[in-house]
């Protein structure tokens, strides 16, 4: 009988399973109301004398062998359960990862840089909070000037020689500070205007500026750059500068580019005329050099400005400006780039 129940305790220590329904058989075998053990304790009366005290340690270690083996076993089902639920079934091949869309504000500004790049402009960055010098009085702008005017500004309550920059030429402001000519950069980044939000104009909006200072610096020079950019860009060669005013610059002029009448939307775009107004440009006013260190008559130098967000709407189609800033996950998976 000893040799037995030393038999069914190495059954116990050996046994393994991972199904509940496998599990509870051994259980009842073992532990039930009918089972080994319900058997073994009814038998102990009938063991001889000497025995007995043999027989019940091998028959209380039978027990506790198999009262551990269900508890350990249960709890490591359990826990398989458990882990299944929160992460399913981790042999699964794995899920597909989504890949998401860039921004077509990024995507616009990624293409003009990379195109301006192609013909030696490199990429200056500036704050958003900008002080009164930089913003205004260093781009020919001076206080009380009526251009101001122009820029409806939101300043810092706490400190009215703050504000936020109404334009990227701060950043060229800097620039021209920080570096000595031949200067030949592009200014991307957000700036802000006190306007009333609607589908075609926005409190905050993204702009790029460029900057070429150098000797014998030419209108034509300028134009020529222009031409090469909206060639690139649009896939439009024909341009038109119209004369314009604008404080940092002397002469200036606003640049249309043909974008033709092939379509009913071209119309609408253009208004039958089938010229769309792209940027304002013009040659350095003298001033400003000499404002950032730059010695006007050995330098001459033009610039430009164009809107990123309004060139986004034009070669997207999108038809409100405040879809760019709503971050609505419908709208922006539309887009795919690999700038």
């Amino acid at each position: 009988m000893i040799d037995k129940i030393k038999s069914l305790i190495a059954e116990v220590d050996s046994f393994s399973t991972e199904s509940k329904e496998e599990l509870e058989s051994f259980r009842i075998r073992f532990l039930g109301r009918r089972g080994l053990l319900t058997e073994l304790f009814a038998e102990f009366k009938n063991v001889p004398k000497d025995q007995k005290k043999e027989f019940g340690q091998a028959v209380n270690q039978l027990k506790q062998g198999a009262q551990d083996k269900v508890a350990h076993l249960k709890n490591a089902l359990e826990n398989q359960a458990e882990t299944h639920g929160l992460y399913g079934d981790l042999s699964r091949p794995g899920e597909p990862v989504s890949l998401g869309s860039r921004h077509p504000i990024s995507i616009v500004k990624n293409q003009i840089v990379e195109i301006f790049s192609r013909i030696g402009f490199n990429v200056s960055e500036g704050p958003e909070i900008e002080d009164d010098w930089h913003n205004f009085t260093a781009l020919n702008l001076p206080e009380y000037h009526p251009a101001r005017d122009m820029q409806d500004t939101f300043f810092v309550q706490s400190d009215p020689d703050m504000l936020l920059r109404t334009h990227t030429s701060s950043v060229q402001v800097r620039y021209m500070e920080q570096h000595k000519p031949p200067i030949r950069t592009i200014s991307p980044g957000r700036v802000y205007r006190n306007e009333a939000i609607s589908a075609r104009s926005h409190c905050f909006f993204h702009q790029v500026e460029g900057l070429y200072i150098d000797k014998q610096v030419s209108f034509a020079d300028l134009k020529q750059t222009l031409q090469y950019f909206t060639t690139e860009m649009f896939g439009k060669s024909k341009i038109r500068l119209r004369p314009s005013f604008f404080p940092f610059t002397e002469p200036s002029a606003e640049v249309d580019v043909y974008w033709g009448l092939e379509t009913e939307t071209d119309y609408k775009m253009t208004k039958g005329t089938g010229w769309l107004e792209i940027m304002g440009c013009g040659m350095v006013d003298p001033n400003v050099l000499e404002n950032c260190g730059i010695d006007s008559k050995s330098y001459s130098g033009f610039a430009f400005g164009m809107g990123i967000d309004r060139i986004a709407l034009l070669l997207h189609q999108i038809s409100d400006i405040r879809l760019l800033s709503e971050n609505d996950v419908r709208f922006l998976k539309q887009f795919r780039s690999s700038l």
